[in-house]
Parts: structure tokens; sequence; C-alpha cells
């Protein structure tokens, strides 16, 4: 296996790519089968009949109901999770008029075939709505396939951003792995509050130093107009990833919204989308695109940069849905291997406008694929060679080109060199140990954290320790285990009410860690949090057997979770319960039979798949 043209890919790598691709092969070769047999070179509406053909075009005006009727344009589908509530999204409004206008310019029809919810973990934090998160994911990848459902479309184009809208959008897509596909992202707003005041003021307020009003003004200050959060949480990790896997234009992901360059490349997301249809000669579908060596390229690009935890669920899905199989430990083995080469908060105080104006994605990849880290000989939506994605946009005297990105970081405290890294490793380890298996986030820790050994207090949620905290009642070396918050319990909601609690405590010396069955995504930082602990309690996992005063080691270095209790008294503990309340109100009635069909966080948290245990 080769990365660019002249450099051997890595070693590890390539031994990691070898060994997805032997795994479970047919469910690959099936999907591959799926795939060229919905395909057609002809419009895919030459399919229906004259009725169904009749209702496709019915609402359209005059040309688009004329070259629809005709089945000579490609029709492209848009699929959007607009809403102008989420910031991120309020952006997305204007685009369909832009791919409207650009795809008629390219001789095709546009039409917005569907949108998808998407909802805000930064607005439901800490509240019951958290619980549908997680599954929010399926519900957007089932809308996908429903907007896409009418067979009527060529190519679509996804407009979407944050946390569970990328990963569904993304699953949905493949369902459809014959038609071609660009994501087409918003842009971050600009920078607002240092991040290190940001985080000042959230951990006095915890500790009562300051009070509502002050908190909110800085939030504001934080969160303050249209655009992407500018922290390198799960939204931003997903820009990430879509370049990695060559599914947006090249160095799109982080151009700001509401400018001349934003505009012109969503415009002309739209005319390359028509260019790759089954009907010219450049079909690029995206079941092709996504194969084994795209899904290793984004692996290794957000362990490069410290990305979310949360895709450690997310890509396993999402290789899930083109027939391919990765796990943890496909994970741990890269980390080892791939170098940290971006600190952007909360992995440092940079944000993704820092990030971008440093280098950016096209300096990450460059660095990269130099290196034989990446996979360069692969499909993207450009055509063959991610070498196209170390490039950058720019207007020139009105025109949309690409140029050479910077071929050295402009901050060296923000993006580095494969040469010169923040750590030799990736930002991920994986634990095992008598507690289970689970995932660790160390690009943000202390090295003097990386080893953990105290007592067990163990709590059934994250209100819980914020009320000890308050009362006073952890003001000492401890491991805070949260039960019951995996994906079969509650839909495994993010824990961030407990990163102000524990760094406080942190930084005040005292050794702290949590251990858990949930999630804590973009937000894992300084403090030791070994999250999406496999078995989770629910399913009986041995979490639920850890008792108060039980002394619990978490140990990066050796990658082990243990808890100090001899094996046979273990094993003879009845695990804890969960307290079996049916849970209704926010809708969370509805969601049941996901809680009652999921996988394992491992298995990608796939209400479809069967669980690990």
């Amino acid at each position: 296996m080769t990365g660019s043209s002249s450099v051997p890919i890595h070693p590890l790598v390539s031994a990691v790519t070898a060994r997805i691709l032997a795994r479970r092969a047919g469910d690959r070769g099936a999907y591959l089968e799926r795939l060229a047999a919905a395909r057609t070179r002809t419009a895919s509406r030459g399919r229906l009949s004259c009725a169904n053909l009749a209702h496709v075009f019915a609402g359209s005006d005059s040309v688009d109901k004329r070259e629809l009727r005709t089945g000579r344009w490609p029709n492209l589908a848009i699929v959007s999770a607009y809403n102008d509530m989420l910031s991120a999204h309020q952006p997305l409004e204007r685009y369909p008029a832009l791919i409207k206008q650009a795809a008629r310019a390219a001789g095709a029809v546009a039409q917005f075939a569907g949108g998808v919810p998407a909802m805000c973990d930064g607005v439901t934090q800490g509240r019951p709505g958290m619980e549908l998160s997680l599954f929010s994911r399926d519900v957007i990848a089932m809308s996908t396939a429903v907007a896409l459902s009418h067979d009527a479309f060529d190519a679509a184009l996804f407009l979407g951003v944050c946390d569970k809208i990328v990963p569904g959008l993304l699953i949905g897509a493949l369902a459809f792995g014959h038609l071609p596909v660009i994501f087409v992202p918003a842009g971050p707003m600009p920078s607002g509050l240092p991040n290190a005041e940001k985080s000042r003021i959230r951990r006095e307020f915890t500790e009562g130093k300051v009070g509502r009003e002050t908190l909110l003004e800085a939030e504001a200050q934080s969160y303050h107009s249209p655009g992407t959060c500018t922290f390198y949480g799960t939204a931003n990790s997903n820009q990430m990833l879509m370049e990695a896997l060559g599914l947006h234009l090249p160095g799109s992901a982080f151009v700001a919204p509401g400018t001349a360059l934003r505009d012109r490349l969503t415009a002309e997301a739209a005319t390359r989308a028509a260019a790759i249809t089954a009907l010219g000669p450049e079909y690029l579908p995206i079941g092709a695109i996504v194969d084994e060596r795209a899904i290793v390229n984004g692996i290794v690009t957000l362990l490069a940069t410290g990305g979310s935890t949360n895709h450690t669920i997310h890509l396993v899905a999402i290789a899930a849905a083109a027939g391919i199989t990765v796990n943890w430990d496909d994970f741990d083995e890269l980390s080892a291997a791939v170098p940290l080469l971006a600190r952007v908060y909360p992995n440092g105080q940079a944000d993704v406008n820092h990030f971008q104006a440093a280098g950016g994605t096209g300096l990450v990849l460059r660095e990269l694929l130099a290196a034989g880290f990446l996979h360069e000989d692969v499909l993207t939506v450009m055509g063959k060679g991610l070498s196209r994605y170390t490039e950058e946009p720019a207007l020139v005297d009105g025109r949309l080109c690409w140029r050479a990105g910077p071929a050295a970081s402009l901050d060296t405290a923000v993006v580095r060199t494969v040469a010169t890294p923040f750590s030799p490793n990736g930002g991920l380890r994986v634990l095992r140990g008598n507690l289970g298996r689970c995932v660790l986030k160390v690009s943000a820790m202390k090295p003097a954290d990386y080893v953990i050994e105290a007592p067990a207090l163990v709590f059934d949620s994250q209100e819980a320790i914020v009320a000890a905290f308050k009362a006073g009642a952890l003001e000492r070396d401890f491991v805070a285990v949260v039960r019951f918050q995996g994906p079969r319990a509650n839909g495994m909601p993010e824990l961030h009410q407990l990163t102000p609690v524990l760094g406080s405590l942190l930084t005040r010396g005292f050794k702290v860690a949590l251990v858990t069955d949930g999630r804590m995504s973009g937000a894992s930082g300084s403090v030791p949090a070994a999250i999406h602990v496999t078995p989770e309690c629910a399913a009986g996992g041995p979490l639920a057997k850890v008792r108060d005063g039980d002394v619990i080691r978490l140990d990066a270095e050796a990658r082990t979770l243990t808890v100090q209790v001899p094996a046979a008294e273990f094993d003879a503990r009845i695990a804890a319960a969960p307290d079996g309340a049916e849970v209704f109100g926010f809708g969370r009635e509805l969601f049941a039979s996901f809680r009652g069909a999921v996988g394992d966080a491992e298995s990608g948290a796939r209400a479809t798949a069967g669980s690990r245990q």
C-alpha cells in the first residue's frame, strides 16, 4: 500500500487497513453489489411511471419542469438540517437558492428533497432532552432515507454541521450508495471570548464565586453569532472528518459564513455534484468513496487533531453503513503511531479560526500524507487522490480557484509538523480491565494525571455529583463512577455538567478521575475521563458492581482500568440495577424502542445492531 504517489504508507497504518479489509469482507462485497444494482446510466427518475414522474415536477417552474420531464438534466437532491435557532445551521437558510441557481447554470435541476431534525447538545446539556441526542443520529439517517426514497435524484447535496447531524446524514447517504453526495458546511462563527477566560468563569460559577449574570454574559460572548461554535468538539471534528473522507470541496470546512468565498463554495458544490452523476463520464458514488482506506484516513486525521471521542461511536456506525467493520482496537493501534499535530480547545486555548489561520486542514493533511499516515490513492468528490485536500480555496479576480496551502505552520502553538508534534502519539487510548473496555482522551491531560488510583464514589447521575460538590463532600482524592448512562439505560447523554466540577477539584490539587458508561465527547479535557465503558451497566456490565470505597486504578500508560477488589469477591457481587421507572417527558417515551434495540458503544450504538455483549 502507498500513501502519496511517492511515499510508502506507514507500516502500522498499512497493517490496520489490511486487517479491516480482511474483516467480514462479505458485508462490503454485498454492499457494493447493491450499489451496482441501483445504478442507472439514465436519469434516475426515468424508472418512474408517468404518474410518479408528474408528481416529481408538479410544483416546479417551467424550466425545471421541462428538464425533469425530458430526463436530459440530472436532478440534485438538497437535504438540509436548517433551523434558525441553532447558530451552526442558521446560515443554511440561504443555501438552497444558491444551489438551485448554480445547478441550473450547470445544466441540472436541484430540488429541496427534505429536512432532517437538528438538535443542539449545547442547549440540551443537563436537560431531559439530552437523552434523545444520540438516537437523533439514527432518526436523521432515517429522515435522509425518506428524503431520497422517491428515487428521483441523480446526486445529493447535504447541508448539516453538528454533532449527530453529519454522522446521521452520512449513514443515510450510504444507504443510497449509488448516488454521488457532497457535504456543504456552514463555517464557524467569529472568535469570541477567549477560551481560557470562558473556562475560568465557568469554574468560578461552579465554585459560587460569580453569579448567573456573569456566567450568562461570558457564554453570550462565546456563542454570539451565526456559525459553528469555535471549539474543537464534535461539530468541528465532523468538518475535519468530511475533509479527510473527501466529501467536501477541498478546504471548505472552516470558511466563515456570510462571506463571498463561502457562497461561491456553496454554489460550486452544486456545479460539482452535477458533474459526477452517472449521466456523465466522471461517476463518483459515495459508496465507492467511503471505503476501508477512507475510513482509516478519517480515524488518523481525527487522532492527529485531538478530535471528538464521539467518533469512536459514530465512525464505527458510518463504516458499518458501508459494509465495513472497525472497532476500538483499530483506533487504539493507530493512536499509538499517529502524532498529535493540533492544539485546539479543549486540547489547547486556540479555536478553529486560529487553527485555520495557522494552516488548518490543508497543512494537517499535507503533513500526514508526506509522512505516509494517510492513503493518498483514494476516491474523493474531486476525483482520484487526497492530495487535492492539501489545497485551499480562494477568490482571485472574482473567480473561485484552489491554490497550495501553507507549507509550514504559521503558529506552532496551534499546529505543528510531523517532525515536531505536540505528542508522538494520538490523543486517544483504549483501556481494558476487569471493568470492561473504554475510551480515554489524553491529548489535554497532564502526564502527571495519566495514572490515578483512588477510592470510588458511586453516583447514578451527574446531578448527584454536582449536589455533592456543592455540599463540600468531594474535597478529596476519588474516582467518580457514574452508572447507567449508556445507550440502553438512557440514550447515553453527554455529561458536560461534570467538566467544571471535576476541573475545579483538579486545579485545587486533588487527584480525581471519571469512570462512566456515558459520554463526554468534544468536552473531554484535562480531567482523566474513562468513558463509553462497555459492557454498560444496564446490560449487566461490571461497572454496576462497583461500590463506594472500592479502589479504582486508571492507568493511561498501561492502558488498563481495574477495580482493586479480589476477583472471587467481585465476581460474587450482584450488579446494581437501574430504578426500572418508565421514562416519560420531553419525548423520551417515543424512543423506548431505540433503548431496547440499541447495541453497545463499541458497535456504534446502532439501534439496529446486535449487542457485542
